[in-house]
């Protein structure tokens, strides 16, 4: 399992107990994080493998994993349990991730100094083997994707549009809803206009 999923040895041994559970359900383990503190927090990403999990479905999620972890017992103190989706400006933890996203910018850095840098943004290009490939302003960088230490897409107005226009295709956006949030804008910006224009 890839380090970007899982970093420390914590959060390995979390994702053996909760990935299987998780792909059961017909999901994908995206990552998990323990983040210790006073109350200590599991964290865990997942998806659909075509996108959009609900909000519904991280419950459901949430159910399953905890009756796992509490039989595994792989985290000795109480702690809480989050389960989320990745968000429109998630983070890269799979290889698969970075041909699914390529043409949009995203921020990738590496365990090692590369050229004399270890942040590149820029707009993904794919994959080459096991190379990450991204456009940066010197031209097309390849990264092994074992260098990478992190990466997330980086919140663009393409990227808000594609996103919302795939949920919408996949039925998960009522469309009606935005006809009325468009006439009620409409309708309060004629309101305003006299107002503007004086």
């Amino acid at each position: 399992m890839s380090d970007l999923i899982a970093k420390a040895s914590i959060d390995r041994r979390l994702a053996e107990v909760v990935a299987p559970v998780i792909e059961d359900l017909g999901f994908e383990l995206v990552r998990v994080r323990y983040q210790g503190g006073k109350t200590p927090t599991v964290q865990i990403m997942a998806d659909r493998p075509d996108g959009g999990i609900e909000v519904d479905d991280c419950a459901v999620i949430s159910t399953a994993v905890s009756a796992h972890l509490d039989v595994e017992d792989p985290v000795e103190d109480a702690y809480n349990l989050e389960v989320s989706s990745p968000g429109i400006d998630r983070p890269l933890t799979r290889l698969k991730d970075f041909e699914t996203w390529a043409g949009y910018v995203a921020k990738v850095e590496t365990d090692e100094t590369i050229d004399g840098r270890r942040r590149f943004k820029g707009v993904l290009a794919g994959v080459e083997g096991s190379e990450v490939l991204i456009e940066i302003e010197e031209g097309t960088v390849g990264l092994q994707f074992d260098w990478l230490s992190d990466a997330k897409l980086v919140l663009t107005d393409d990227l808000i549009r594609d996103v919302l226009r795939a949920r919408k295709d996949r039925g998960e956006i009522d469309a009606s809803q935005f006809d009325d949030v468009e006439t009620i804008i409409d309708s309060e910006d004629d309101a305003r206009l006299p107002e503007q224009k004086d």
